[in-house]
């Protein structure tokens, strides 16, 4: 039975209610200190080569078969999940890679950006998740590498892969991606990414409104606690949603001979679905203020209630002690001093000044 309310105590009241863990992480990107990540544990590496007439698929590929699997037919696509360094310079190498481009895939903390060096084009941004158990927002590098007839993909973790839309469409003959080219797939791989952003702000959004309703309803510390928790997790939305608009808007200004312009048109609507996610945090950012305010607003209307509360029971004691004050003074000719009712008198005085002014405070409202 203890035990059971120890945990109660603890669900109620955690002790990391203001930890200050959440801010660390977020604080702590630096590619000075740190600039290459650890390996993971596994990596998991798919191949899809894909014509209009036909779609080849292989999978739980290991890095050495990447050496058989460039053609010059079609567009292939290779997804890595799981980085690890030596099959990353392994692939980049034999595609053609800058070693500059695979420092970056290997670094931690690098901002959404572009480049392009020795005929590849680079891509790198962040995915984003919402975990519905820690009410947090995880980010997750991606390394979009396009070339004349290719696209390389690379994850942290395959359990977060995104990407599933886009191998229903290849299995699709006459879908776009069948019939259009390399540069059409990195598309179609930052549009994914993009569009789940709007699922991330969806479960801020849902997180966002239930706060309200308690700080509406009750404000106390865990609701503090809540608005310091969300607004972090903001932060961190526009901080990679912020470059992300960056990025489309410079592949819209390239003048890359790997981006078609039949595609420009596709990148823009991306540009549009960004800016839009861009003023959705930005909304979130202000509600998220508005509800700050009303949460110091609830407290200092609990606190006036309270000093109202105190002022007017002051008030109702204060007839009773200077009554018991005056009568209670060392003078030979006090009234009722030696009458047998004088007590009582002094007691029906005491009550009947409270009842008078509680009489009156209600008629002014003051009660």
């Amino acid at each position: 039975m203890v035990l059971k309310a120890n945990q109660l105590l603890k669900s109620l009241f955690p002790s990391n209610l203001f930890s200050t863990k959440r801010t660390r992480e977020i604080l702590s990107i630096n590619p000075t200190i740190e600039t290459e990540r650890k390996d993971a544990l596994k990596s998991e590496i798919s191949y899809f080569q894909y014509t209009p007439t036909q779609v080849q698929t292989k999978k739980d590929l290991i890095i050495s078969d990447l050496t058989t699997l460039k053609s010059p037919e079609g567009v292939s696509w290779i997804n890595i999940d799981g980085i690890i360094k030596s099959e990353i310079e392994l692939a980049c190498t034999h595609f053609g890679v800058h070693y500059l481009i695979a420092e970056d895939i290997l670094s931690v903390g690098q901002r959404p950006k572009t480049d392009e060096v020795d005929g590849v084009y680079y891509c790198l941004l962040n995915m984003l998740y919402f975990n519905q158990d820690k009410r947090v927002v995880e980010v997750e590098q991606i390394s979009l590498i396009l070339g004349d007839t290719f696209v390389i993909s690379i994850q942290e973790e395959a359990d977060k892969d995104v990407f599933n839309p886009i191998r229903t469409r290849l299995q699709v003959q006459k879908s776009q991606l069948r019939h259009r080219g390399a540069d059409y797939l990195l598309y179609s791989m930052i549009d994914l990414i993009v569009d789940n952003y709007f699922l991330v702000m969806e479960g801020l959004g849902e997180e966002i409104e239930q706060l309200e309703e308690e700080v509406t309803r009750r404000s106390n510390k865990r609701s503090l606690a809540r608005i310091n928790q969300l607004r972090k997790e903001l932060i961190v939305l526009k901080r990679n949603i912020a470059p992300v608009r960056d990025l489309i808007g410079s592949i819209l200004r390239s003048e890359s001979e790997l981006l078609n312009e039949s595609t420009t048109k596709y990148f823009k609507d991306v540009y549009d679905h960004i800016t839009q996610a861009f003023d959705l945090s930005e909304n979130y950012r202000d509600v998220m203020m508005s509800i700050q305010d009303l949460y110091l607003s609830n407290v200092n209307l609990k606190m006036n209630e309270a000093m109202k509360i105190m002022a007017v029971v002051t008030s109702l004691l204060a007839p009773a002690t200077v009554i018991g004050g005056v009568f209670g003074m060392n003078f030979d000719k006090i009234p009722f001093a030696h009458s047998p009712a004088g007590f009582y008198i002094a007691l029906a005085i005491m009550i009947i000044t409270p009842l008078f002014m509680i009489f009156w405070f209600k008629r002014r409202g003051l009660v």
